[in-house]
């Protein structure tokens, strides 16, 4: 369920020219859920919105021979917490299909308008949205859908009121290692960073098997190396090196996970001096768990560079000629023109200069 925080390092690099596409902080971990959930009742009927008539009828006068509705058992709240889990799941999923087929629509000149996309994924998402606010009405104390609301509505940019979903979560259940990892990744986009520091490592404390909370501490320390070092009294180098510990924790718990073993890849691109030995160990162990051809070129693309850098010349030119794929085309013939030009410095500087049409901005 808990699918927003991520903080994106694509401008820093794509800015180095090394990047085949934008990297991502990882998934955050999902809120605590019984892995057998009692037997399920009827389909969730539409909830009504928390507005004023909804709150009103608290306010009816019951007629002395009509008893008061009895309080819903704890298993029939989980039922329909889960129902309504269930509900946010399909309208996810239904989205996410929407999107995909769109992208592909408009690569043939057929997409929806974005104005109009947008619009229909909203009127999907509000009676789901409605059914949060609803059951959270009805039972404030239950953290679990606290959290779960708090991804929905940063799934919709939404990240001020997810923050206060999950603030009120943490007062109810102050053990959830998933609701302090989810405030440090707010906290990692909205401030105070210190304090995502403080609820990663809080996360970790209540539970230290969980990859993801190690992936997201180290990102957040990588992109924010000048308050790490303030508040962690460390240099740049030592910041690297934590930040590095961290991944290398998570790599630890979850060693098949390509996205993370790219960050930890891609982490060494901002240290100066380059550890090239340490780079191409990363990307080599990187390369071993790709899941397709896509993912491999994109490797090969990293591995040219590094190996350009250290001035392996022949070692870089074989990966550029294993990539094939037109999505690095551009990537590649970029990486090829730096060779050429690391590799033959006298020819690039004897060469005459290129006429005023030719020249680049």
């Amino acid at each position: 369920m808990l699918r927003t925080g991520a903080i994106t390092l694509a401008s820093l690099l794509v800015a180095m020219g090394c990047a085949p596409g934008p990297r991502r902080m990882s998934v955050q971990a999902p809120a605590p859920r019984p892995s057998a959930p009692p037997p399920r009742a009827a389909a969730l009927s539409p909830a009504p919105s928390t507005n004023a008539p909804a709150l009103a009828t608290n306010l009816l006068v019951q007629t002395p021979a009509t008893p008061a509705a009895a309080p819903a058992s704890k298993e029939a709240v989980e039922q329909e917490y889960h129902k309504l889990m269930d509900a946010d799941d399909a309208a996810q999923a239904e989205v996410d299909k929407w999107i995909r087929e769109n992208q592909d629509f408009a690569a043939k000149g057929a997409g929806l308008p974005q104005a109009e996309l947008k619009e229909r994924i909203r009127k999907r998402f509000e009676p789901v949205g409605k059914a949060y606010e609803d059951f959270i009405q009805r039972h404030p104390a239950h953290a679990a859908a606290r959290v779960a609301y708090a991804s929905f509505l940063g799934d919709l940019g939404e990240e001020r009121t997810a923050q206060d979903q999950l603030e009120r979560a943490l007062t109810l259940d102050p053990t959830n290692p998933a609701i302090y990892n989810n405030l440090a990744n707010i906290y990692g986009h909205e401030g105070p960073v210190k304090k995502a520091f403080q609820y990663y490592a809080k996360a970790i404390e209540l539970n230290p098997l969980q990859s993801v909370y190690y992936h997201n501490f180290g990102t957040t320390v990588y992109v924010f190396r000048k308050d790490a070092m303030e508040f962690y009294a460390l240099n740049e180098q030592q910041v690297f090196d934590k930040a590095l510990s961290l991944y290398s924790q998570a790599l630890k718990l979850d060693p098949d996970n390509f996205p993370l073993a790219s960050d930890v890849a891609q982490t060494y691109y901002a240290i100066q001096p380059l550890r090239a030995d340490d780079a191409l160990n990363a990307w080599t162990n990187t390369l071993q768990i790709a899941h397709d051809e896509i993912q491999r070129e994109g490797v090969y693309i990293h591995l040219a560079r590094i190996k350009m850098v250290a001035g392996r010349f022949a070692e870089a030119r074989a990966h550029l000629t294993a990539v094939t794929n037109a999505l690095y085309t551009e990537l590649k013939n970029r990486l090829s023109r730096n060779l050429d030009a690391r590799e033959h410095p006298a020819s690039q500087t004897n060469a005459p200069p290129p006429a005023a049409s030719e020249k680049q901005p």
